[in-house]
Parts: structure tokens; C-alpha cells; sequence
């Protein structure tokens, strides 16, 4: 049986052939002229008409003096139909040096759109060009189905798995029509630091790195918060970003250490606002993306298209397990992660467990609705409802299990902040590494004055749950653990 080591060799043998015949087997010119896709759907338009196309040979017949050279684009497949008549032109391949070209071979014909006597439209070219000569075969769709090498291998994984490149496509919608409803509803796209001295607006692990020319550490983003409001106190009313925040944490399929992330804020406004514009914004970039505002996602039956109910924090911990997020038993709390198999790692505070317990609700929620009134505890950075001051006017949105957001009336008293923070930072001394840093000069923003503002986030997580699969299966390049062992060249 071939090795791939085997059908390496054959096509390096064929490589140096096609130089010998004075072919540029790399040239870095293209003479495409039109799209195949275009041709195949408007072929009476292009019908007896001269193009030249171009593609990767997804296969080669050979009958007799006719060749038949199947090509695909993005847009589409065409087939070349060759005869063997006369010779090539310089640089070009005819119908009997058709040998030396392979299956993934990237070529360009020029000739006349018609049809086969099948009735196949077609390109007639009596010779093609070599664009890139490959020296790999693609796998078969059926022989590609490890995830791992589905992962480590992406660019194959997209040219056998058609359905994972439409996702990235998906992908893509997904962020635009985000970009769109911010930008017709007022806001602007400022992009913010990924390098940080201190990171925050988020529980989460940081990555560390090493800056050489100032020789400091320093932390790459875990949230977009703190520097978009640090533009609030700027002068701008209305912003957002979109980009890469990294958290040093696990990998499952609703966490990746690497992920794209959307946040915004908003002066003037509060978490109702709030509330009442993501509402539209999650329901229009679902409909932008999807096409459908209903789903079937993680066994739950969800349906965006209704206005969503708003449930207190507060009332779900009591109801579902008799717990009192305002006079914590924190007995009673270890019992309850204990019996439903919940293990937190390292000094592990009462907040922290009560957001654990809470998850164990989020779980089984189908939603959509509205989570509100998060304890002052678990919110540093959300202003206290002044009617109940022992919550803050925090807001999630629950669907399908998972949180698909956050959003907060944005704290803007500096001496409040001063004390959360120092709150957050003795935590994070005390060994909780989730806990957020003491950040003095977004305080000092903050005594330079920020207006009240409503803020809001949420990750490519909405994504992945809404398409169904997981974060890795989501991303074009998930990361991987590195190999040990030098694969190149060999077989796995």
C-alpha cells in the first residue's frame, strides 16, 4: 500500500519533469477572469464566450485523446475539456502532458464557455497553465474525521469539510451584523490595547508576557472594560471594540484561552436601556446570520422572537436551593457543589461559590430571559440599585444554558470603585487568582469624572451555541497542544 511518503516522491519526481519542460511550476501571476461560480450561474451570458479560469483540480479523466480536468473555486466547479490536438504553448500544458498534473494542482485555462455533449457546461482549452504544483494529496472526506487532525490540519479539514468553511463564513456574518447594528445605532469602533500593566473588567486568569524595551511584565487583555470607559471619561458617548481577549484558563467547549470578544458602552444610559437595545441586537444579528430566530441548541427548543422576562439572581438561588445570596451559609454551600460534583480549586471565596451554585441553575435554563440584580459581591464593577442597594443593576442574558452576555449600569463613583477593587485585590492575595487587580488609574479616571453609562459584552460564545457545536469547531485555528515528535514528512 502507498505511504504518503510514497506519493510525495511520485509528485517531487513530476515537479522537476515540469521544470525541465521550462515550466514555472509556482508563477506568481494569475490571469483569472472571471469567477466559475459567475460562469455556471449566468451561463447565457457567458455562453461561446473566451474566459479564463482558475482552481484546484478536484479530478482528471483521460479517454482516449480527451481530457476532462474537473477545477473548483470558491465559487463553484467547472470542467476543462481538453483534446489532444497540436502543442502546448511555452509555459502551458497540453492534453499529453496532462501526467504530470495531480489532484489538489492548482490551474488556470483560457477558452470558450459551452456545453459537453452531457450537457456539462464547460471551459475548451487545448492547454492549461500550472499554477501551484501541490506535493501532498488531500485525504478523502471519509479518511479525515479525527478531530485532532481536523484541528492541527485546518486548511485541509476546510477543503474536504465544505460545511466547516460555510461555519467560518457564518463566522464572519456573525461580528458584521454585530458591527452593524452598533454602528446605525450611534456607536463607534475604537480598538483597544491587548498589552496591559494591569488587567481587568473581568474574573478571570491573565496571561503574562515580557515587554524587552521597558523590561516589565506585563498581561495580555481578559476584558475590553477599562479602556473603553477610560474613553467615556474621554469625551465619547458611544463606543465599542471587537477583538481577541485572552484568559488563562481551561479548555472545554465553552471556554477558549484565545476567543474574540464584543463590548460597548454607552453614556446617558442605563442597564434598562441596555436591556431593551442587546435584546434587538442579539434577535437581529441572529436573523443576520441564521436566517431564523428559532433554534434547537443543547437539547433546549429556543425562541428569540418574543420579548424576554426579567428573573432576579436572588429569587432563583432561594427557590431552586434555599440559599440566601445576601446571609450565606457557606456550609450549606459546600454540601450543595459537593452533591452535585462542583470542585473549585485553591482558596475559594463564599462569592465564588454562590456563582458556582448559581451555574448549576443556569444549566438547566432553556430561556431566553433576563438575569438581574446580581449581589453587590459579585459585581465590582456595576453600580448598587438605589432601591435595593444590596444588588446592582446587573443584567445577563440566559438561553440555551449559558450566559450569552453582560451588561451593567456602569459604576462611576471613585470612591466606590476604590473600595471593590481593594475588595478584589485582597481576595486575589488571599490566593484567587480570578479576582481582579487594583487598578489606580481607572480610578483616577474615574475622580476626572465619567459620565453614568450603560456597558455590555458578550464573546463568539453566542456564536458557538447558537450554530450548535463546539468553541474548536467554531474557530478556523483552535489552539493546540504542541507535538513533541517531527511529523513532517511522514504519515500519521
Amino acid at each position: 500500500m502507498a505511504t504518503l511518503e510514497d506519493y510525495r516522491n511520485e509528485r517531487l519526481r513530476k515537479l522537476e519533469e515540469l521544470k525541465a519542460l521550462g515550466i514555472d511550476p509556482y508563477p506568481a501571476k494569475s490571469n483569472r477572469s472571471e469567477k466559475i461560480g459567475d460562469v455556471i450561474n449566468n451561463f447565457d451570458d457567458f455562453n461561446d464566450k473566451e474566459v479564463t479560469l482558475a482552481g484546484r483540480i478536484v479530478a482528471i479523466r483521460s479517454f482516449g485523446k480527451l481530457v476532462f480536468i474537473k477545477i473548483r473555486d470558491y465559487f463553484g466547479e467547472i470542467q476543462i475539456f481538453m483534446k489532444a490536438e497540436g502543442e502546448p504553448s511555452k509555459g502551458y500544458l497540453g492534453a499529453k502532458q496532462v501526467k504530470l498534473l495531480d489532484s489538489g494542482d492548482f490551474v488556470e485555462a483560457t477558452g470558450k464557455i459551452g456545453k459537453s455533449q452531457t450537457g456539462e457546461i464547460s471551459i475548451f482549452a487545448n492547454e492549461v497553465r500550472l499554477l501551484s504544483k501541490t506535493l501532498r494529496p488531500l485525504p478523502g472526506r471519509d479518511g479525515f474525521t479525527n478531530k485532532e487532525e481536523r484541528y492541527r490540519r485546518r486548511y485541509v479539514d476546510m477543503q474536504v469539510n465544505p460545511e466547516v468553511r460555510e461555519r467560518m463564513v457564518r463566522r464572519s456574518k456573525f461580528w458584521q451584523a454585530t458591527r452593524d447594528f452598533m454602528n446605525a445605532h450611534g456607536f463607534i469602533e475604537i480598538n483597544t490595547p491587548v498589552l496591559e500593566h494591569t488587567t481587568g473588567g473581568a474574573d478571570a486568569t491573565p496571561f503574562t508576557t515580557h515587554i524587552n524595551a521597558y523590561d516589565e511584565d506585563m498581561y495580555l487583555r481578559i476584558s475590553h472594560e477599562l479602556p473603553l470607559k477610560r474613553l467615556l471619561g474621554a469625551g465619547f458617548e458611544k463606543v465599542y471594540d471587537i477583538g481577541p481577549r485572552f484568559r488563562n484558563e481551561g479548555v472545554d467547549d465553552e471556554h477558549l484561552p484565545e476567543h474574540i470578544a464584543f463590548e460597548s458602552y454607552a453614556a446617558y444610559e442605563n442597564y434598562e436601556d441596555g436591556m431593551k437595545l442587546y435584546e434587538e441586537m442579539i434577535k437581529y444579528v441572529a436573523k443576520e446570520t441564521w436566517g431564523t430566530l428559532q433554534f434547537k441548541v443543547n437539547g433546549f427548543d429556543i425562541n428569540l422572537d418574543q420579548e424576554w422576562p426579567r428573573l432576579n439572581y436572588a429569587d432563583l438561588l432561594k427557590e431552586k436551593y434555599d440559599v440566601d445570596v445576601f446571609n450565606p451559609d457557606k456550609e450549606q454551600l459546600q454540601k450543595i457543589l459537593k452533591e452535585n460534583n462542583v470542585e473549585l480549586s485553591g482558596e475559594v471565596s463564599v462569592a465564588r461559590m454562590i456563582d458556582n451554585v448559581w451555574k448549576l441553575i443556569r444549566k438547566t435554563s432553556a430561556g431566553p430571559y433576563w438575569l438581574i440584580h446580581e449581589p453587590t459581591s459579585l459585581s465590582p464593577l456595576a453600580k448598587v440599585d438605589p432601591e435595593h442597594p444590596e444588588v446592582t443593576q446587573r443584567f445577563h442574558p440566559i438561553i440555551a444554558g449559558t450566559e450569552m452576555g453582560n451588561g451593567y449600569s456602569e459604576l462611576n463613583d471613585p470612591l466606590d470603585q476604590l473600595k471593590r477593587f481593594e475588595e478584589q485585590q485582597a481576595m486575589r492575595d488571599a490566593g484567587d487568582d480570578e479576582a481582579q487587580m487594583l487598578d489606580k488609574d481607572f480610578v483616577e479616571m474615574l475622580e476626572y469624572g465619567m459620565p453614568p453609562a450603560c456597558g455590555w459584552g458578550n464573546s463568539e460564545r453566542n456564536f458557538w451555541l447558537l450554530e450548535g457545536v463546539s468553541g474548536r469547531e467554531a474557530v478556523p485555528f483552535p489552539l493546540m497542544k504542541r507535538r513533541t515528535e517531527d511529523n513532517e514528512n511522514k504519515e500519521d
